[in-house]
């Protein structure tokens, strides 16, 4: 079994999706914490020409962000277990998932596809 470069850059690719990931569900939980603020009308947390937001908007924001915080650590623990070559579904997984973690960066989307196809075809260097 040879070792090449391939499982070390999926496992930086999808630690940099993931934590891009989990940067953007932490602007999605202050994003939470307004609009509820704003939805409940709480006195002191007016914002000049906001009126009102409808109740659902921080459910939906909360829910985007749940699925987006699984998605970003799968994708950094598929990372890990990519760096260090251990079980290659799971470093499969978290490549797949390192697709729909790294949409929220400006074209982030080839860094998954990238960690995905490389994962692919390093299987045999996998424990």
């Amino acid at each position: 079994m040879e070792k090449t470069w391939k499982p070390t850059v999926v496992g930086i690719l999808d630690i940099i999706s993931g934590i891009s990931s989990l940067i953007v569900v932490l602007a999605m939980i202050i994003a939470i914490v307004v609009t509820s603020s704003v939805a409940m009308d709480i006195p002191g947390m007016v914002i000049p020409e906001i009126e009102t937001i409808p109740g659902f908007v921080p459910v939906i924001l909360s829910i985007i962000a749940g699925i987006l915080a699984f998605v970003g650590i799968l994708a950094i623990v598929g990372g890990i277990y990519a760096l260090q070559r251990k079980n290659w579904g799971l470093a499969l997984a978290g490549s797949i998932a390192a697709i729909f973690a790294s949409i929220p960066l400006l074209g982030g989307l080839p860094i998954g596809l990238t960690a995905t196809i490389l994962t692919a075809i390093s299987k045999d260097e996998f424990e």
